[in-house]
């Protein structure tokens, strides 16, 4: 065996046995991550990897297609069920930050919403790739997108609006929006090669709650407005379309409409409090793509 060979042996041995990173595997084998990565395809064409698709994994390509039909998205990824429910934004935050490496190009950027998932799946990127990812916000609210202590989202470059999230008046919130320093950052979200966002439910433990975001009261309201979820703090109905609230006009946020005229938008978000909510997302025409577990997948193709 050479040395060439060598290093196509332990690069497949750490990558689909020891579970690592393309980075770790760069960092353990002093290469860079490209080379990890033209490793691993030699490693393929060579048969020093050989690949068996399991029924299961037949499956889950047949569920990804049907779903792709049903709502006219141009792709859907989708991770095994968590063996813990508290793993589950995890193993979506890890899938989203895969999905996104393999495709981004050179200098490019990716617009970010806000929320756990999105948060987790920044600081999995910032590990993936070898330079520094722009990350443009969607919304106003900066401590929503500023990395934790543990995290490594400072090998990101992030671009935020200055402002908050929700203000206190509808005049307020034009006048930020027209703010020069807000307008530019929204103009430079056309520009991003992706975008990520979130999709909130209507439950107690939703992240606008947990974030301060708006009132237990407010939530009860939009509840009442017949409210299913949220993008972008955005609350739509069962059909997907926007509700006309006092929230709504005093949100510093891309708007739904902005929205499905990006490319690519990418929606994170699963588990069966979110089901109606996703799906709601879904017919409202937001996403491109999915990335969701089996039984969130499931009961999308089942309940509707």
């Amino acid at each position: 065996m050479n040395y060439e060979e060598s290093l196509m042996v332990k690069a497949s041995w750490y990558y689909y046995f020891e579970n690592m990173t393309q980075q770790a595997i760069a960092d353990r084998l002093n290469i860079s991550r490209m080379r990890v990565i033209k490793l691993l395809d030699n490693a393929q064409k060579m048969n020093i990897i050989q690949f068996h698709l399991r029924s299961d994994g037949i499956g889950m390509l047949e569920q990804s297609r049907k779903l792709m039909e049903k709502y006219q998205l141009k792709d859907v990824f989708i991770v095994p069920d968590a063996t813990e429910p508290a793993h589950l934004n995890e193993a979506i935050a890890r899938a989203g930050a895969m999905y996104i490496a393999d495709r981004l190009g050179s200098n490019a950027c990716i617009n970010v919403g806000y929320g756990d998932t999105l948060s987790r799946t920044l600081n999995h990127l910032a590990t993936m790739v070898e330079t520094p990812v722009t990350c443009i916000s969607l919304t106003g609210g900066v401590s929503y997108y500023l990395p934790n202590g543990s995290s490594n989202v400072f090998n990101a470059k992030l671009c935020l609006i200055p402002a908050p999230l929700l203000v206190s008046s509808p005049d307020m919130a034009v006048a930020m929006m027209n703010e020069s320093s807000v307008s530019d950052l929204l103009r430079m979200t056309q520009l991003a090669s992706f975008t990520l966002v979130g999709i909130g439910s209507m439950n107690e433990d939703a992240t606008v709650i947990k974030s301060g975001v708006i009132s237990q009261n407010d939530f009860l309201y939009l509840k009442m407005k017949n409210a299913v979820g949220d993008v972008l703090c955005h609350f739509f109905d069962s059909e997907g379309k926007l509700i006309a609230s006092p929230i709504e006009d005093r949100l510093i946020a891309t708007s739904l409409e902005q929205l499905k005229a990006m490319p690519n938008v990418i929606g994170l978000a699963a588990g069966p409090k979110k089901v109606e909510a996703i799906h709601s997302a879904l017919v409202g025409g937001y996403l491109d793509v999915l990335i969701s577990d089996e039984s969130t997948v499931a009961a999308l193709l089942e309940q509707y």
